[in-house]
């Protein structure tokens, strides 16, 4: 049984619950390693990562290299004397990086892979109206989450689940499976699988406008995955127009009801309670939204100050 030293590699909110698991567990973090400090907002106020802060919180070392391949850094990784690298939704590493450590570097991906390879596997399960997903511990090779799997757990996607709820359950998820894995490694009991090769692989894009845009031509219940696979972030959207006015609009819940319909896709239908879109085989009605300027809000909120015309219209 070897002891294990290990160096952290993560920024978002994701790897905060996966290295706080590991500092409970009482293993011995060498150093945190992370994105810099980067300015955010209208302000452009410096914003430092997640677990920035929460290594600033537990007073553990922290390197926040802007360039991997730096000499500097590489020797100042060296020097750590780690055993075993952790990455948590970091960047792709360099070679000389993820082959450092005597017992490897190992990754957390938020799906089953060899499905969802990629920067966003969470929303696109989502998106794409998978019933399950999970996920898989694997050791970094040189290519995107291509490498040899050590183990994978896997739950059910509720039928209602937003990406930010599915979120939260796979880091729990990945708590157990990181902690599993430490102790296989601890040990020497790993015994990995190569990851099977398929035709019918699907990747998780990164996300950007174009793909967060909501197609109107879409199945309704194609609309409505891609909304709660894009919610609370960064929201999928659509132009709305009544008469000379044009929005941009984010929508972040809606629900899809089957019915027939006689309105073209994207009409709008609202009272002072309620706005439906017209879409192939029903309608969308639409739960919290957010209009330019203002705040999310529940759509019977919006239509207090706001009554579209018989002319609106999604684009």
């Amino acid at each position: 049984m070897e002891k294990l030293k290990i160096v952290f590699m993560g920024t978002p909110g994701f790897a905060v619950g996966i290295l706080d698991t590991i500092y409970q567990n009482n293993y011995d973090i060498a150093a945190v390693i992370t994105a810099p400090d980067k300015p955010a907002g209208r302000g452009q106020k410096v914003s430092i990562s997640a677990v920035k802060e929460y290594a600033l919180q537990k007073g553990l070392t922290i390197m926040q290299p802007t360039n991997l391949k730096d000499p500097v850094f590489l020797e100042e990784l060296k020097q750590l004397g780690a055993n075993l690298q952790v990455v948590v939704a970091f960047r792709m590493l360099p070679e000389a990086v993820w082959k450092m450590p005597k017992l490897g570097t190992f990754n957390l991906h938020a799906s089953l892979l060899p499905q969802y390879r990629g920067a966003a596997p969470i929303n696109w399960a989502i998106i794409n109206g998978e019933e399950q997903t999970g996920v898989t511990t694997f050791f970094i090779d040189e290519k995107i989450d291509t490498g040899a799997m050590i183990l994978r757990e896997q739950i059910d996607i509720k039928p209602d689940e937003t990406a930010g709820e599915l979120h939260d359950r796979l880091m729990d998820l990945g708590k157990d499976a990181v902690i599993k894995t430490l102790a296989l490694i601890e040990t020497d009991n790993v015994q990995t699988t190569i990851q099977p090769q398929s035709s019918d692989i699907k990747t998780a894009y990164k996300l950007n406008k174009e793909n967060c845009r909501i197609n109107w031509q879409a199945s309704g219940i194609e609309i409505y995955n891609l909304i709660r696979g894009l919610c609370p972030y960064p929201a999928a959207w659509t132009f709305i127009t009544d008469n000379e006015t044009e929005w941009n609009v984010k929508i972040y819940e809606s629900k899809f009801v089957p019915a027939d319909t006689s309105e073209p896709t994207g009409t709008l239908i609202s009272d002072k309670k309620s706005l439906k879109i017209a879409v192939s085989g029903g309608y969308l009605e639409i739960l919290s939204l957010q209009f330019p300027g203002k705040k999310r809000m529940f759509t019977r909120d919006l239509l207090n100050g706001i009554q579209f015309s018989e002319n609106a219209k999604a684009f």
